[in-house]
C-alpha cells in the first residue's frame, strides 16, 4: 500500500473550536462527556500496553454562585489532556483548598482534568452532559424542552459508593464552580469497567495494526505531532508521537492518500476523524507495479492532481473528489514502468521503465490531457538485473545482468546515454554479490556488499564516485529535507543488544550529525525499516527522531538515545492461538508475595505515601495505577476456581510467541523463535500452528506445560519443516529441531507418555507419517494403538475429502523406526460444478463431556452421539466463493455435512438455499454451531445440528436392562449404530 500525506485538507473539522465556542448560559452550560479508547502504558519504557475504555468528561455545573474572600492562589494544570489552556487559579483556603484537593486526589485516582475553577461547597451537584464514544452520542442530558434543552443531571457527592453515579464523575466534579467547564479523562475502573454500556463494549481490546510499510510524519507547530502509517495488513492509522497510541481525533488538517489492491483502489482519508473522503477504482488490463505520485503545486482545471500507475494505465486523478481526469494505457507497449517523474513547474509527466531486461524506455505525457508527447528508448546489450534506482529527475542507476557492473542512465531532451562502471574499479576488495539498496538520497545511492555498504555519488557527467563506506547497516532511511535546504538520512546498525542511530547530511558523508546508541531487547530481532523526522531543539539545532520497524513487526520510536514508546503490532498477524492452564495456588502461599520481593514491597508503600501526601509526580501516579491493576484478583498468575483465568499462547506471522493473560490482557512474556528466523538453512521460514505438547497438571510432576510450534522453510507443503518446544509459563525454548522432513499435516493423537507429552504424527508431502516425541516409550504406545489411528485430509483445490490410516514402517534409504507408511481408507469427491469446500471443524481432543444424555421438556431422555472422529464440512456453490453480494441468491447455496472420518459415512446433510460464506463453525460434544450469510433475507444466521444415538434410546426395554445387553455405560458411541439428528436456525440481524 502506497501512502502520502496531503497538507491541504479536503474536509477539515474543528473539534477543539467547537468546545471553546460553547455559549455561556450563566446558570448552566454544557456538561460534555467524550468517550474514547485510550492506551495504558508501562512505566517509562512503554513496552507493554493494552486497550482500555476511558472517558472524556467536559461539563459545567449549574446552581447558585458563591462569594470568596481574597486569598493566595495556587495553580493546577491538567497533565494529560487534549486542551492546552492557561493555568487555572483557585483559592487555597476554604473552597479553594477543596478544589486543590479535588484536583490532586483525582490525579492520584487516575483522573486527569482541565480548567479547574473555584469550588462549590454544597454536596448536591447538577450538571449538563453529552456522552460520546468514537464520535457517536449515546447519552445526553440536553434532550428535552426549554431554551437550554433538557434537565440537568443531579446527584449527591458520594453517590458513587452507593452505585448510583460513576465513580469518575463523583471525583471529577470536586472543586467545580457554578457555570464552570471541565474536561475529565477517567480510567475504566472508575467508569463502566468490564460491564460496558450501550455502544461501549466491555474491556475493549488493543487495536494492533500490523507491520508498517510506509510512514509520513506530521509535526507542524499548529497541530499535535502525529505519524501516519500504512501496514501490510492493509491498515492506515494515525499514531500520537508522544505515546504511540492510535489517535481517534487527530487534529491534523490534512488528508492521507492510499493506493492498494495492486494499484486498482485509490482512497482519500480525512485525518481528524479517520473517515474516508472518496474512493476511486482504477481498472486496467495487465497487472503491474503500482506507483503513486503527488506533485506539490500542480492544478488541472483548478483541481489539484495526483498520478497513479497501475494495471498498465496512468491515471490523473483530482484530489478533491477522486474523479479521473484522464488515463493513458502503457500495457500494450509491454514496458515495466518503474517511476513517475514530474519536474516542478513543467507541463510534462515522465514514465520511465524497462522493456524486458535490456531496453530502457522513457515516455513523455502532457499533464493536462495525458497526450503522449514523445517516446524514446535505448538498448543495453549486456542487460539489467534488479530494479532501477533513481538519484534525480533525469538519472537512474542499475546493476548489469552479471552483477559486477553499475550502469548510470541519463535521459533528457529525448536523449539517453549509458555510463558503465565495473564495481571492482570503485571498490578494490570487491568479490561479487552487490545489491543496490532502495533509498531516496538526491544524487547518490547505496550499494550493499557482503560485509559493508558503500555510498556512491553520481556526478553530472555520469561517472560514479565512492564518498563513504561503513562496516554494515541493517536499514537506511529515505532523505529528509531540512529547513536550511539540506538533506539528511539515517543509518541503523544493530548488534550486541543495542541499536546505533547515525544521521548524516547528503553533502557531507565523512561526519555525523548525530550518533546515538540505544539498548534494545534481543527478542525483537533485526531492524527492517527506519523512517526519520527532524525537530528544532532549544538551542536552535536540528534534533532527530526515528520510527523503527523490527523483525518481529513491532514499532519503536527513538529520540535522544531513548525508546519513547513501543507497539507490539506483530499481534495483528496471528497464525494460531492455544490456551494454557495457570498453576493452582497452593494453600498457605501467597503468589503475590512470592512474586514481589522486599524492595518492590517498600517501593509500593513509598509510592502510596507520596500519593497520600499529594507529592506524587505523573510517573508516580502511573506506577500507582499499574500496582493497583497488578494486585487485582483478575491479574493473578494462578488459576481461579472456575478455570477462566488462563494464558493465551499466540503465534504471529513474524515467528514470535506471546503469552497473554486473559485476566487483564497484558503480555506475560514474548519469544522470537530462532527456528522461524531467516537463516542459511531456512531461507523463508513461516509458522504454521501451535499444539499442546506437555500438560502435566494432571499429575504431580515438577514440569511446566509446553507447546509445540510447527513451521516450514517455505510457502508450500513440500518445504522442510522446523519444530520448537516452548515452556508456556516462562517462555523458554526447551528444544528445537530442523530443518527436518516436509510437513503437510499435523495429527495430534489422544495418547500421552509417562511425562504427559502428547504424541503427534507429522505427515510429510510423500505421505509418510513421522512420530513425535522420538522416544522408545512413545513408539511402544503408538505401536499398540496402530490399528486405531485415523485422520482426514481436505484437498480444497481438487474438492476431495480423504480418510487415512497407518500401515507399517517406512521403507527408506536410511532406516527410521519412527516413520510409518499411510494408506487411503476412503474418499468423498464433491461435484466441482455445484460445490466447493469452504470450511471444516472437528472436536477438541481434550474436551470433557460432562453428561451423555439430554432430558427434554416432556421428560424424554436423548443420548448424545459422542465420537472423537466426527467432522463438520461446509461447501458453497462455486460462484459464491467471493465476498458477500458477489452472487445472486438463485446462484448460491450452502451445504453442510457431518462425516465419520473412520468409515467415511455421511451422518447428516443439510442444504441452505440462497446462502453463502464465509462459514465459521464450532464442534463440541454432539452439536455443531455454524455461522453464514442468508442472501435472500439479507442477514447473518446461525444454525445448530444435534446428533443423538438412537441405539441407546432403544434400550428402554426392561428385559435388556435385566440381561445386561444394553450399552448405556459405554463411554463412546459405537460407530455402526444408527443415529438421529435435529437442527434449527437462529437469526441475528446485526452479527458482523
Amino acid at each position: 500500500m502506497e501512502l502520502h500525506l496531503l497538507h491541504h485538507p479536503l474536509k477539515p473539522t474543528f473539534f477543539h473550536q467547537s468546545l471553546y465556542s460553547l455559549p455561556n448560559t450563566g446558570t448552566s452550560v454544557l456538561y460534555y462527556i467524550y468517550f474514547h479508547a485510550s492506551i495504558a502504558f508501562n512505566i517509562k519504557k512503554f513496552q507493554h500496553f493494552y486497550r482500555r475504555i476511558s472517558f472524556f468528561f467536559f461539563f459545567d455545573c449549574a446552581g447558585k454562585r458563591l462569594l470568596y474572600r481574597k486569598a493566595s492562589l495556587l495553580g493546577c494544570r491538567c497533565s494529560s489532556s487534549y486542551l492546552e489552556g492557561p493555568v487555572q487559579k483557585f483559592s487555597s483556603q476554604n473552597e479553594g483548598r477543596r478544589a486543590l484537593m479535588g484536583c490532586l486526589l483525582a490525579a492520584a485516582a487516575g483522573i486527569s482534568f482541565c480548567e479547574a475553577a473555584t469550588a462549590v461547597s454544597t454536596s448536591r451537584r447538577a450538571v449538563h452532559y453529552v456522552a460520546k464514544w468514537k464520535g457517536i452520542t449515546f447519552m445526553t442530558s440536553r434532550q428535552g424542552l426549554g431554551v437550554g434543552g433538557g434537565t440537568p443531571y443531579g446527584f449527591d457527592v458520594g453517590d458513587s459508593e452507593r452505585g448510583t453515579v460513576l465513580k469518575g464523575l463523583d471525583l471529577g466534579v470536586e472543586g467545580m464552580r457554578v457555570g464552570g467547564q471541565r474536561l475529565l479523562i477517567v480510567p475504566p475502573e472508575l467508569a463502566y469497567g468490564n460491564k460496558g454500556v450501550q455502544e461501549i463494549p466491555p474491556n475493549a481490546t488493543i487495536e494492533y495494526i500490523g507491520k508498517v510499510k510506509h510512514a509520513v510524519f506530521h509535526t507542524q507547530k499548529a497541530a499535535r505531532k502525529r505519524v501516519v502509517v500504512s501496514t501490510e495488513e492493509n491498515v492506515v492509522a494515525s499514531l500520537d508521537l508522544r505515546h504511540g497510541e492510535i489517535c481517534g481525533y487527530c487534529h491534523i488538517f490534512a488528508d492521507v492518500i492510499t493506493l492498494s489492491s495492486g494499484g486498482s483502489v485509490l482512497r482519500a482519508w480525512n485525518l481528524p476523524d479517520g473517515q474516508m473522503v472518496w474512493e476511486s477504482t482504477l481498472l486496467g488490463s495487465k497487472a503491474s507495479k503500482p506507483l503513486l505520485l503527488i506533485p506539490t503545486n500542480l492544478k488541472v482545471n483548478r483541481d489539484n492532481v495526483l498520478f497513479v500507475y497501475g494495471n498498465g494505465f496512468i491515471h490523473a486523478v483530482a484530489t478533491i473528489d477522486g474523479e479521473v481526469i484522464w488515463k493513458k494505457e502503457l500495457a500494450s507497449e509491454g514496458v515495466d514502468v518503474q517511476q513517475l517523474i514530474y519536474p516542478d513547474g513543467s507541463d510534462t509527466l515522465y514514465a520511465v521503465g524497462l522493456l524486458g531486461l535490456s531496453q530502457f524506455d522513457v515516455y513523455q505525457l502532457d499533464v493536462k490531457s495525458g497526450e503522449l508527447l514523445r517516446h524514446y528508448n535505448m538498448l543495453f546489450p549486456a542487460g539489467f538485473s534488479g530494479d532501477l534506482s533513481f538519484v534525480s529527475d533525469d538519472t537512474a542507476v542499475a546493476m548489469d545482468s552479471t552483477g559486477t557492473a553499475l550502469v548510470a542512465m541519463h535521459f533528457q531532451d529525448g536523449q539517453i546515454s549509458f555510463h558503465q562502471t565495473d564495481v571492482s574499479q570503485l571498490i578494490q576488495d570487491f568479490s561479487g554479490g552487490a545489491v543496490i539498496l532502495p533509498s531516496k538520497i538526491a544524487g547518490s545511492f547505496i550499494l550493499k556488499l557482503d560485509s559493508s555498504i558503500v555510498f556512491i555519488k553520481v556526478r553530472n557527467d555520469g561517472k560514479l564516485e565512492v564518498v563513504g563506506r561503513l562496516g554494515h547497516a541493517d536499514a537506511v532511511s529515505d532523505a529528509l529535507s531540512l529547513s536550511d535546504g539540506q538533506q539528511a538520512f539515517s543509518l541503523i546498525q544493530h548488534g550486541d543488544g543495542k541499536i546505533i542511530l547515525t544521521v548524516k547530511l547528503s553533502n557531507d558523508w565523512t561526519s555525523n550529525v548525530i550518533e546515538e546508541t540505544t539498548q534494545m531487547d534481543h527478542q525483537r530481532g533485526l531492524v527492517h525499516k527506519v523512517f526519520i523526522n527532524s525537530y528544532v531543539r532549544t538551542d536552535r539545532s536540528n534534533g532527530f527522531r526515528a520510527l523503527i520497524v523490527m523483525e518481529d513487526h513491532s514499532l519503536l520510536l527513538l529520540q535522544q538515545g531513548e525508546i519513547v514508546w513501543t507497539r507490539e503490532d506483530g499481534l495483528a498477524s496471528i497464525m494460531d492461538v492455544k490456551a494454557s492452564e495457570l498453576p493452582v495456588e497452593k494453600d498457605g502461599v501467597s503468589v503475590a508475595k512470592v512474586e514481589h520481593n522486599l524492595f518492590e514491597w517498600l517501593k509500593g508503600h513509598l509510592l502510596k505515601l507520596k500519593g497520600t501526601l499529594m507529592i506524587a509526580t505523573p510517573d508516580d501516579v502511573a506506577a500507582i495505577q499499574k500496582m493497583r491493576l497488578q494486585s487485582s484478583e483478575k491479574s493473578k498468575m494462578t488459576r481461579d476456581r472456575n478455570g477462566f483465568r488462563k494464558l493465551l499462547i499466540v503465534l504471529t506471522r513474524a515467528g514470535k510467541l506471546f503469552a497473554l493473560h486473559t485476566g487483564d490482557g497484558r503480555i506475560v512474556w514474548s519469544l522470537l523463535l530462532n527456528t522461524l528466523r531467516k537463516s542459511e538453512t531456512c531461507e523463508n521460514p513461516r509458522g504454521i500452528s501451535l499444539h499442546q505438547w506437555q500438560d502435566p497438571h494432571h499429575h504431580a510432576l515438577d514440569e511446566n506445560p509446553s507447546v509445540l510450534v510447527v513451521g516450514r522453510c517455505g510457502h508450500t507443503s513440500d518445504s522442510a519443516g522446523v519444530l520448537s518446544i516452548v515452556d508456556t509459563y516462562t517462555g523458554e525454548e526447551r528444544n528445537h529441531m530442523g530443518p527436518v522432513h516436509s510437513i503437510a499435516h499435523i495429527i495430534p493423537l489422544p495418547f500421552s507418555d509417562s511425562m504427559e507429552q502428547r504424541l503427534h504424527l507429522l505427515v510429510d508431502a510423500n505421505g509418510h507419517a513421522h512420530l513425535y516425541p522420538r522416544s522408545a516409550e512413545a513408539l511402544g504406545i503408538f505401536q499398540r494403538e496402530l490399528g486405531n489411528i485415523y485422520w482426514y485430509s481436505a484437498e480444497t483445490d481438487k474438492n476431495i475429502l480423504r480418510g487415512h490410516g497407518v500401515r507399517k514402517n517406512c521403507v527408506l534409504e536410511v532406516s527410521d523406526e519412527f516413520c510409518f507408511d499411510t494408506r487411503d481408507l476412503w474418499s468423498i469427491v464433491f461435484p466441482s460444478e455445484s460445490e466447493k469446500i469452504a470450511a471444516t471443524a472437528t472436536r477438541c481432543l481434550n474436551e470433557v463431556v460432562h453428561t451423555q444424555a439430554k432430558v427434554t421438556a416432556d421428560q424424554e431422555v436423548m443420548y448424545k452421539f459422542i465420537s472423537k472422529n466426527l467432522l463438520f464440512l461446509a461447501t458453497v456453490a462455486p460462484k459464491a466463493v467471493g465476498p458477500i453480494g458477489s452472487v445472486t441468491p438463485d446462484e448460491s447455496s450452502l451445504v453442510v455435512y457431518v462425516i465419520d472420518t473412520v468409515t467415511g459415512r455421511i451422518l447428516h446433510r443439510m442444504t441452505h438455499h440462497g446462502s453463502q460464506g464465509p462459514v465459521q463453525a464450532v464442534f463440541s460434544e454432539n452439536w455443531v454451531v455454524y455461522h453464514y450469510f442468508n442472501l435472500r433475507a439479507h442477514r447473518y444466521e446461525m444454525s445448530v445440528i444435534e446428533i443423538y444415538d438412537q441405539a441407546r434410546a432403544d434400550n428402554k426395554e426392561i428385559l435388556k436392562l435385566v440381561l445386561g445387553t444394553h450399552n448405556l455405560t459405554s463411554p463412546i458411541t459405537a460407530y455402526s449404530r444408527p443415529k438421529s439428528s435435529r437442527s434449527h436456525s437462529l437469526i441475528f440481524s446485526h452479527i458482523p
